[in-house]
């Protein structure tokens, strides 16, 4: 489903809160680093570039996502 830019935006900002809490909570971890790589996860995620269904996670035709930046694993975790 693609999303228009004031949602997309509010996402961000979920996102960014999502991570600080993580990695306050934990007193472990690089937000900043997960801070950096937000809207790109945001456009891939929730602006219809990945073509994903988080209902089957073994789909066929899905796209796949290595996240190299290991950094900024707290953020993936925030969009899954």
């Amino acid at each position: 489903m693609v999303r228009d830019i004031p949602e997309l935006r509010r996402i961000a900002k979920e996102l960014r809160l999502d991570v600080l809490e993580m990695t306050t909570k934990a007193a472990s971890g690089h937000p900043s680093s997960c801070f950096s790589a937000v809207e790109i996860m945001v456009a891939l995620y929730f602006g219809g570039i990945l073509s994903y269904n988080p209902r089957d996670p073994f789909w066929e035709g899905r796209d796949r996502f290595i996240l190299s930046k290991g950094h900024a694993a707290p953020l993936l975790y925030a969009v899954l």
